[in-house]
Protein backbone atom coordinates (compact mmCIF):
# COMPACT_ATOMS: atom_id res chain seq x y z
CA UNK A 1 0.00 0.00 0.00
CA UNK A 2 1.50 3.51 -1.11
CA UNK A 3 2.47 5.86 1.49
CA UNK A 4 2.40 3.36 4.14
CA UNK A 5 4.46 2.57 6.96
CA UNK A 6 4.01 -0.64 8.58
CA UNK A 7 4.83 -1.62 12.24
CA UNK A 8 5.26 -5.49 13.61
CA UNK A 9 2.89 -6.76 15.33
CA UNK A 10 3.46 -8.61 18.27
CA UNK A 11 0.07 -10.04 19.16
CA UNK A 12 -3.58 -9.93 18.90
CA UNK A 13 -5.96 -7.91 20.78
CA UNK A 14 -8.07 -8.51 23.28
CA UNK A 15 -10.39 -4.96 23.61
CA UNK A 16 -10.25 -6.09 27.06
CA UNK A 17 -6.38 -6.47 27.67
CA UNK A 18 -3.88 -3.58 26.93
CA UNK A 19 -2.67 -2.44 23.66
CA UNK A 20 0.87 -2.39 24.16
CA UNK A 21 0.79 -6.28 23.61
CA UNK A 22 0.66 -4.66 19.99
CA UNK A 23 2.41 -1.63 18.42
CA UNK A 24 -0.39 0.19 16.33
CA UNK A 25 0.11 0.63 12.64
CA UNK A 26 1.71 4.06 11.26
CA UNK A 27 1.22 5.64 8.29
CA UNK A 28 2.67 8.32 6.41
CA UNK A 29 0.63 11.61 6.35
CA UNK A 30 0.77 12.63 2.51
CA UNK A 31 4.09 13.83 1.57
CA UNK A 32 4.38 16.01 4.68
CA UNK A 33 7.18 14.02 6.42
CA UNK A 34 4.99 12.93 9.22
CA UNK A 35 4.45 9.19 10.52
CA UNK A 36 1.02 8.99 12.31
CA UNK A 37 -0.76 6.20 14.19
CA UNK A 38 -3.70 4.66 12.28
CA UNK A 39 -5.69 6.17 15.37
CA UNK A 40 -5.69 9.57 16.38
CA UNK A 41 -8.09 10.86 19.20
CA UNK A 42 -10.98 13.47 17.94
CA UNK A 43 -11.85 16.57 21.03
CA UNK A 44 -15.43 17.74 19.80
CA UNK A 45 -17.27 15.64 22.28
CA UNK A 46 -15.18 16.79 25.46
CA UNK A 47 -16.05 20.47 24.78
CA UNK A 48 -18.58 20.20 26.65
CA UNK A 49 -22.37 22.26 26.53
CA UNK A 50 -22.80 25.89 25.64
CA UNK A 51 -22.27 26.19 22.11
CA UNK A 52 -24.29 25.36 18.95
CA UNK A 53 -22.86 21.48 18.23
CA UNK A 54 -22.43 20.75 21.85
CA UNK A 55 -22.53 16.94 23.12
CA UNK A 56 -23.95 17.47 26.14
CA UNK A 57 -22.19 18.02 29.46
CA UNK A 58 -18.51 16.66 29.85
CA UNK A 59 -16.61 15.73 32.91
CA UNK A 60 -12.96 17.58 32.22
CA UNK A 61 -11.38 15.10 34.61
CA UNK A 62 -12.74 12.19 32.37
CA UNK A 63 -11.98 14.30 29.16
CA UNK A 64 -8.22 14.72 30.32
CA UNK A 65 -7.99 10.90 31.38
CA UNK A 66 -8.92 9.80 28.00
CA UNK A 67 -6.53 12.33 26.27
CA UNK A 68 -4.00 10.71 28.44
CA UNK A 69 -4.94 7.21 28.34
CA UNK A 70 -5.22 7.71 24.45
CA UNK A 71 -1.64 8.76 24.26
CA UNK A 72 -0.68 6.04 26.81
CA UNK A 73 -2.33 3.25 24.41
CA UNK A 74 0.06 4.20 21.36
CA UNK A 75 -1.78 7.24 19.39
CA UNK A 76 0.70 9.50 18.53
CA UNK A 77 -1.56 12.84 17.54
CA UNK A 78 -4.62 14.64 18.96
CA UNK A 79 -7.01 16.34 16.83
CA UNK A 80 -8.73 19.29 18.32
CA UNK A 81 -10.08 22.68 17.01
CA UNK A 82 -10.65 26.49 18.26
CA UNK A 83 -14.77 26.23 18.23
CA UNK A 84 -14.98 22.87 20.25
CA UNK A 85 -16.42 24.24 23.12
CA UNK A 86 -15.27 27.57 22.46
CA UNK A 87 -11.72 27.27 23.23
CA UNK A 88 -12.44 24.58 25.83
CA UNK A 89 -11.15 22.00 24.38
CA UNK A 90 -8.12 23.05 23.35
CA UNK A 91 -7.11 24.26 26.99
CA UNK A 92 -8.08 20.64 28.40
CA UNK A 93 -5.95 18.91 25.75
CA UNK A 94 -3.16 21.93 26.97
CA UNK A 95 -3.57 20.68 30.39
CA UNK A 96 -3.14 16.72 29.65
CA UNK A 97 -0.05 16.56 27.49
CA UNK A 98 1.86 19.63 29.88
CA UNK A 99 4.59 17.53 31.45
CA UNK A 100 4.41 14.60 29.01
CA UNK A 101 8.01 12.98 28.27
CA UNK A 102 6.72 12.33 24.68
CA UNK A 103 3.99 14.55 23.44
CA UNK A 104 1.98 13.69 21.12
CA UNK A 105 1.36 15.73 17.85
CA UNK A 106 -1.28 18.20 18.18
CA UNK A 107 -3.74 19.31 14.84
CA UNK A 108 -6.17 21.94 15.40
CA UNK A 109 -8.12 24.50 13.08
CA UNK A 110 -9.06 27.75 12.60
CA UNK A 111 -12.11 29.77 10.54
CA UNK A 112 -14.92 28.99 12.99
CA UNK A 113 -15.34 32.08 15.38
CA UNK A 114 -17.47 33.37 17.53
CA UNK A 115 -18.97 36.52 19.45
CA UNK A 116 -19.29 37.50 22.73
CA UNK A 117 -22.70 36.16 22.74
CA UNK A 118 -21.23 32.71 21.73
CA UNK A 119 -22.91 32.70 18.39
CA UNK A 120 -20.34 30.91 15.74
CA UNK A 121 -19.26 32.56 12.24
CA UNK A 122 -17.25 31.98 9.60
CA UNK A 123 -14.06 34.22 8.68
CA UNK A 124 -10.49 33.33 6.57
CA UNK A 125 -9.73 36.67 6.69
CA UNK A 126 -5.67 36.94 7.46
CA UNK A 127 -6.14 38.97 10.10
CA UNK A 128 -8.52 36.59 11.75
CA UNK A 129 -6.60 33.05 10.94
CA UNK A 130 -3.58 34.80 12.67
CA UNK A 131 -5.30 36.05 15.85
CA UNK A 132 -7.10 32.13 16.23
CA UNK A 133 -4.01 31.01 15.74
CA UNK A 134 -2.39 33.16 18.69
CA UNK A 135 -5.20 32.01 20.74
CA UNK A 136 -4.74 28.45 20.04
CA UNK A 137 -1.11 28.22 21.03
CA UNK A 138 -2.06 29.83 24.02
CA UNK A 139 -4.73 27.61 24.63
CA UNK A 140 -2.58 24.38 23.88
CA UNK A 141 0.09 25.86 26.16
CA UNK A 142 2.68 24.98 22.78
CA UNK A 143 5.32 27.13 20.94
CA UNK A 144 4.15 25.64 17.08
CA UNK A 145 1.20 23.94 16.15
CA UNK A 146 2.37 20.30 14.55
CA UNK A 147 -1.05 20.93 12.09
CA UNK A 148 -3.01 23.51 11.67
CA UNK A 149 -5.97 23.41 9.16
CA UNK A 150 -8.68 25.43 7.43
CA UNK A 151 -12.01 24.32 9.64
CA UNK A 152 -14.19 24.54 6.81
CA UNK A 153 -14.09 26.43 3.27
CA UNK A 154 -16.29 29.26 4.37
CA UNK A 155 -16.38 32.22 2.97
CA UNK A 156 -15.12 30.50 0.00
CA UNK A 157 -14.10 33.84 -1.53
CA UNK A 158 -11.70 34.11 1.27
CA UNK A 159 -9.90 30.81 0.34
CA UNK A 160 -7.29 32.31 -1.49
CA UNK A 161 -6.17 35.13 1.79
CA UNK A 162 -7.04 32.65 4.51
CA UNK A 163 -4.43 29.85 2.99
CA UNK A 164 -1.76 32.33 2.10
CA UNK A 165 -2.10 33.27 5.64
CA UNK A 166 -1.57 29.68 6.33
CA UNK A 167 1.60 29.60 4.41
CA UNK A 168 2.72 32.88 6.03
CA UNK A 169 2.12 31.17 9.55
CA UNK A 170 4.62 27.80 8.60
CA UNK A 171 6.87 29.81 6.92
CA UNK A 172 7.43 31.76 10.41
CA UNK A 173 7.20 28.48 12.67
CA UNK A 174 3.98 29.29 14.07
CA UNK A 175 2.97 26.59 12.36
CA UNK A 176 4.66 23.21 11.30
CA UNK A 177 2.31 21.84 9.11
CA UNK A 178 -0.58 23.00 6.90
CA UNK A 179 -3.88 21.58 5.99
CA UNK A 180 -7.70 21.86 4.92
CA UNK A 181 -10.80 20.15 6.45
CA UNK A 182 -14.29 19.98 4.09
CA UNK A 183 -12.49 20.68 1.05
CA UNK A 184 -13.62 19.72 -2.11
CA UNK A 185 -10.82 19.19 -4.95
CA UNK A 186 -11.85 22.58 -6.95
CA UNK A 187 -10.95 24.10 -3.81
CA UNK A 188 -7.56 22.01 -2.26
CA UNK A 189 -6.57 22.93 -6.13
CA UNK A 190 -7.58 26.71 -5.60
CA UNK A 191 -5.33 26.78 -2.38
CA UNK A 192 -2.42 24.10 -3.90
CA UNK A 193 -1.50 27.36 -6.07
CA UNK A 194 -0.47 29.33 -3.37
CA UNK A 195 1.77 26.72 -1.04
CA UNK A 196 0.83 23.01 -1.10
CA UNK A 197 -2.00 21.09 0.84
CA UNK A 198 -0.40 18.64 2.66
CA UNK A 199 -3.46 17.31 4.55
CA UNK A 200 -7.14 17.16 4.03
CA UNK A 201 -9.79 16.07 6.82
CA UNK A 202 -12.91 14.67 5.80
CA UNK A 203 -16.04 12.90 6.89
CA UNK A 204 -16.00 9.17 5.65
CA UNK A 205 -17.87 6.05 7.07
CA UNK A 206 -19.75 3.19 5.36
CA UNK A 207 -22.95 5.40 5.76
CA UNK A 208 -21.34 8.82 4.56
CA UNK A 209 -19.13 7.77 1.28
CA UNK A 210 -19.25 10.68 -0.86
CA UNK A 211 -15.31 11.06 -0.87
CA UNK A 212 -14.99 7.98 -2.79
CA UNK A 213 -15.73 9.11 -6.07
CA UNK A 214 -13.30 11.99 -6.35
CA UNK A 215 -11.42 13.44 -3.82
CA UNK A 216 -9.58 10.27 -2.41
CA UNK A 217 -8.40 8.95 -5.30
CA UNK A 218 -7.42 12.96 -6.20
CA UNK A 219 -5.54 13.15 -2.87
CA UNK A 220 -3.58 9.68 -3.51
CA UNK A 221 -2.62 11.05 -6.83
CA UNK A 222 -1.20 14.01 -5.60
CA UNK A 223 0.31 12.82 -2.45
CA UNK A 224 -2.54 14.74 -0.42
CA UNK A 225 -2.24 13.41 3.52
CA UNK A 226 -5.63 12.02 4.68
CA UNK A 227 -7.58 11.89 8.04
CA UNK A 228 -10.78 11.22 8.47
CA UNK A 229 -13.62 12.26 11.12
CA UNK A 230 -16.44 10.57 12.12
CA UNK A 231 -15.76 7.08 11.26
CA UNK A 232 -18.35 5.96 13.44
CA UNK A 233 -20.49 8.37 12.29
CA UNK A 234 -20.79 10.39 15.73
CA UNK A 235 -21.07 7.57 17.75
CA UNK A 236 -24.18 5.96 15.66
CA UNK A 237 -21.73 2.92 15.05
CA UNK A 238 -20.44 2.36 18.27
CA UNK A 239 -22.39 -0.58 19.23
CA UNK A 240 -23.42 1.98 22.41
CA UNK A 241 -26.09 3.53 20.83
CA UNK A 242 -29.91 2.01 21.02
CA UNK A 243 -33.09 3.40 20.17
CA UNK A 244 -33.78 4.48 23.76
CA UNK A 245 -30.71 6.62 23.95
CA UNK A 246 -31.21 7.94 20.63
CA UNK A 247 -34.54 9.38 21.35
CA UNK A 248 -33.54 10.67 24.42
CA UNK A 249 -30.34 12.38 23.78
CA UNK A 250 -29.70 15.61 26.02
CA UNK A 251 -31.08 19.00 24.64
CA UNK A 252 -27.97 20.31 24.42
CA UNK A 253 -26.77 17.18 22.22
CA UNK A 254 -26.57 18.45 18.53
CA UNK A 255 -27.27 14.62 17.70
CA UNK A 256 -30.86 15.49 18.46
CA UNK A 257 -31.60 16.67 14.93
CA UNK A 258 -29.18 14.74 12.44
CA UNK A 259 -31.57 12.04 10.61
CA UNK A 260 -28.93 9.44 10.92
CA UNK A 261 -30.57 9.52 14.85
CA UNK A 262 -33.92 9.58 13.74
CA UNK A 263 -36.32 7.51 12.06
CA UNK A 264 -36.83 6.20 9.56
CA UNK A 265 -32.96 6.18 9.29
CA UNK A 266 -32.16 5.05 13.04
CA UNK A 267 -33.57 1.87 13.20
CA UNK A 268 -31.46 0.61 9.95
CA UNK A 269 -28.36 1.59 11.42
CA UNK A 270 -29.01 -0.33 14.36
CA UNK A 271 -29.40 -3.25 12.31
CA UNK A 272 -26.36 -2.69 10.61
CA UNK A 273 -24.21 -2.44 14.03
CA UNK A 274 -25.57 -5.48 14.29
CA UNK A 275 -23.65 -7.08 11.50
CA UNK A 276 -20.42 -4.98 12.46
CA UNK A 277 -21.32 -6.82 16.10
CA UNK A 278 -21.43 -9.68 14.29
CA UNK A 279 -18.10 -9.57 12.53
CA UNK A 280 -16.05 -8.64 15.57
CA UNK A 281 -17.17 -11.10 17.60
CA UNK A 282 -15.09 -13.12 15.30
CA UNK A 283 -12.27 -11.18 16.37
CA UNK A 284 -12.78 -9.69 20.21
CA UNK A 285 -13.59 -6.66 18.65
CA UNK A 286 -16.29 -4.10 19.46
CA UNK A 287 -18.95 -2.99 16.56
CA UNK A 288 -17.14 0.51 16.62
CA UNK A 289 -13.53 -1.03 15.97
CA UNK A 290 -15.55 -2.52 12.81
CA UNK A 291 -16.59 0.89 11.84
CA UNK A 292 -13.17 2.50 12.01
CA UNK A 293 -11.05 -0.72 10.61
CA UNK A 294 -13.64 0.33 7.09
CA UNK A 295 -12.46 3.45 6.52
CA UNK A 296 -8.96 2.36 7.25
CA UNK A 297 -8.79 -0.42 4.35
CA UNK A 298 -8.75 2.49 2.06
CA UNK A 299 -5.36 3.47 0.29
CA UNK A 300 -5.78 6.85 0.30
CA UNK A 301 -6.37 6.98 4.56
CA UNK A 302 -3.71 7.95 6.42
CA UNK A 303 -5.27 7.70 9.79
CA UNK A 304 -8.81 7.95 11.23
CA UNK A 305 -10.16 10.25 14.02
CA UNK A 306 -11.63 8.21 17.60
CA UNK A 307 -13.46 10.10 20.00
CA UNK A 308 -13.54 9.14 23.75
CA UNK A 309 -14.92 10.83 26.35
CA UNK A 310 -13.62 8.89 28.79
CA UNK A 311 -10.57 6.53 29.13
CA UNK A 312 -12.86 3.62 29.33
CA UNK A 313 -14.70 4.87 25.97
CA UNK A 314 -10.78 4.94 24.44
CA UNK A 315 -9.69 1.75 25.30
CA UNK A 316 -13.28 0.58 23.76
CA UNK A 317 -12.26 1.51 20.17
CA UNK A 318 -8.11 1.53 20.45
CA UNK A 319 -8.00 -2.32 18.84
CA UNK A 320 -9.28 -0.47 15.51
CA UNK A 321 -5.46 0.63 15.34
CA UNK A 322 -4.04 -2.62 14.28
CA UNK A 323 -7.42 -4.86 13.26
CA UNK A 324 -7.92 -5.18 9.94
CA UNK A 325 -11.19 -6.55 8.08
CA UNK A 326 -10.65 -9.39 5.35
CA UNK A 327 -11.89 -9.11 1.90
CA UNK A 328 -15.32 -11.78 2.88
CA UNK A 329 -16.39 -9.33 5.62
CA UNK A 330 -15.79 -5.72 3.74
CA UNK A 331 -17.90 -7.81 1.18
CA UNK A 332 -20.89 -8.11 3.95
CA UNK A 333 -20.91 -5.09 4.81
CA UNK A 334 -20.94 -3.62 1.25
CA UNK A 335 -23.78 -5.99 0.45
CA UNK A 336 -25.62 -4.78 3.88
CA UNK A 337 -24.96 -0.92 2.84
CA UNK A 338 -25.85 -1.29 -0.56
CA UNK A 339 -29.07 -2.51 -0.03
CA UNK A 340 -30.14 0.46 2.80
CA UNK A 341 -32.41 3.09 1.42
CA UNK A 342 -31.07 6.39 1.14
Amino acid sequence: MPGVLWVKEIGRINPARDIREQEMEKRALGRSGLSITALGLGTWAIGGSGWAYGWGRQDDREAIAAIRRAVDLGMNWIDTAAVYGLGHAEELVGRAVAGMSVRPYIFTKCSLVWDDDRLVGNSLKAGSVRRECEASLKRLGVDAIDLYQIHWPNPDVEIEEGWAEMSKLRKEGLVRHIGVSNFTVEQMKRAAAIAPVESLQPPYSMLRRAIEAEILPWCRQEGVGVIVYSPMLSGMLTGAMTKERAENLPEDDWRRNNKEFMEPRLSRNLELVELLRSIGKRHGRSPGEVAVAWTLRHPAVSGAIVGGRSAEQVEGVVGAGAFRLDDAEIGEIEAFVSAMPS
